[in-house]
């Protein structure tokens, strides 16, 4: 979500540093494009479970892994890999293009 710019000068002109998380962490612009990657491939996992009417515990069977690994999953967790979600997703019925629509959308 972005600041409007009425906000961002009142804050500026007070004195406050504006930026984003990847200011803020220092990510280079390939580390943060792989952040917004995971969580837009999370997100669409999540939404993808509950418009088939899953459960975590029905996707993990599924996956022949744990509810708490797909908690994960939808979470984002640095712990799980980028082919896992993309596994994941493929699991649940999407297509490849649907992967690819998913890395595409900005995340805001």
């Amino acid at each position: 979500m972005t600041m409007d710019a009425k906000k961002r000068k009142r804050l500026e002109a007070a004195g406050w540093t504006v930026g984003d998380a990847r200011d803020f962490l220092k990510l280079s612009p390939g580390e943060a494009a792989l952040v917004e990657m995971r969580i837009a491939l999370s997100r669409s996992l999540r939404e993808r479970r509950l418009d088939a009417g899953l459960t975590q515990i029905a996707l993990a069977k599924q996956l022949g892994s744990s509810q708490s690994r797909v908690a994960k999953l939808e979470a984002g967790d640095a712990s799980v890999s980028l082919e896992l979600l993309i596994r994941a997703l493929l699991a649940i019925g999407a297509s490849r293009r649907d992967v690819a629509n998913a890395l595409a959308r900005r995340v805001a």
